[in-house]
């Protein structure tokens, strides 16, 4: 029943401030052309005029439709930004203070569609911030699940470099603040975004410390990278697991993934945590795979499960991508129903059953 489960929410209006300008110059006449290349399907056609898609929208509109229809259990909670020593366990010194340097600024770093406004790095503090505190909320069993509504997302940034909107990778901070500071040995993450998360991928790469599950799109698809030989290296070796993915798979593909080859895997890996990169673009609105809000729904069952089995229930998640803004609002309250206790729902073959309703009406009229 929705609401026997206790989640929180961590959502700060400061995450708001991050509001970059497309139309600052960076390299005049390539820009807009490598961008739209890159976002591919975002877009209508190369003729439309971009803008940033990563904007403060994306968290208005989830937290308007929470404010409508609420949801039992859900509770919230802001958070402080992260430190220079959080953030320092994932990416390098030179890196950071190189970011540190862009506040109240407004730039491109790269063409890789990544860019800051004054407010922005504030914004990425407090993003990083709050993928801590819903893990230090679940460690501590001061939530049962938690949901941190970050932007700008983190998945793409990598050690030394901001990609995909991303300048802080904000669940590897969290991942390592959990292995430093609060006792977690092996931490799971998985990454349900449409796009690799080729930064989290980057950053424990070699590390015996963290299983990194994630289901995406193929490429050439953004960022180009997650081919199921991308293991992992060192100790690290195996404890990468990629399912790269056509551009047509819905409900029933990702679950069949989830159940066949994440779950043998989290039962052998057995987590003390387990941290979701939960991007809502897979979903069939934001035109770059098939899955439903059900489909949505059945996965967070699935993780949720294992949660339960291996870590008695510690469950973060930490918003990635997803731009079209009813699909991104409704997904996360899909997703938030089933962590408060929702029952997640049964998947079958979109159209299926009708089919057997329309063939039971028909049937009498050949017979």
């Amino acid at each position: 029943m929705i609401g026997e489960r206790d989640v929180l929410v961590i959502h700060d209006d400061r995450m708001l401030a991050h509001r970059p300008n497309p139309e600052v110059p960076f390299q005049p006449g390539k820009l807009d052309s490598r961008i739209q290349a890159i976002l591919g399907s975002l877009f209508d056609s190369a003729n439309t005029k971009w803008s940033y898609p990563e904007h403060p929208g994306r968290l208005t509109s989830i937290t308007d439709l929470l404010t409508r229809e609420s949801i039992a259990g859900v509770r919230y909670e802001t958070a402080r930004p992260a430190t220079e020593e959080q953030l320092g366990r994932v990416h390098a010194t030179s890196y950071i203070e190189n970011i540190y340097t862009l506040r109240g600024k407004q730039a491109w770093l790269d063409v890789d569609t990544t860019a800051v406004s004054p407010g922005s790095v504030d914004a990425a503090e407090v993003a990083a911030g709050s993928a801590i505190a819903a893990v230090e909320a679940v460690v501590s069993g001061r939530a049962g699940s938690a949901f941190a509504l970050c932007r700008p997302p983190g998945h793409h940034a990598e050690s030394v470099r901001a990609r995909g909107f991303c300048l802080f990778n904000n669940v590897a901070v969290a991942a390592a603040h959990a292995h430093a500071k609060l006792g977690c040995e092996r931490v799971l993450i998985i990454d349900w975004d449409v796009h690799h998360g080729n930064g989290t991928q980057d950053i424990f790469w070699a590390s015996p410390d963290v299983m990194f599950f994630d289901t995406h799109r193929a490429a050439p698809f953004y960022p180009g990278s997650g081919n199921k030989e991308e293991i992992g290296a060192g100790l690290g070796e195996g404890l990468t697991i990629n399912v790269p993915l056509p551009a047509g798979c819905g409900d029933m593909a990702l679950i069949k993934a989830y159940r066949e080859i994440l779950m043998p895997a989290a039962d052998w890996f057995k987590p003390d945590l387990i941290l979701v990169s939960a991007g809502f673009d897979m979903h069939r609105l934001d035109l770059c795979m098939n899955l439903s809000y059900s489909g949505f729904g059945a996965l967070t069952g699935i993780v949720q499960e294992l949660a339960d089995r291996h870590c008695e229930g510690r469950l973060a998640m930490v918003l990635e991508g997803g731009y079209n803004l009813e699909s991104l609002a409704r997904g996360v309250r899909t997703v938030l129903e089933v962590l408060a206790g929702g029952q997640p729902p049964e998947i079958e073959e979109p159209g299926i059953k009708e089919v057997d309703e329309l063939a039971a009406y028909h049937r009498d009229a050949f017979n």
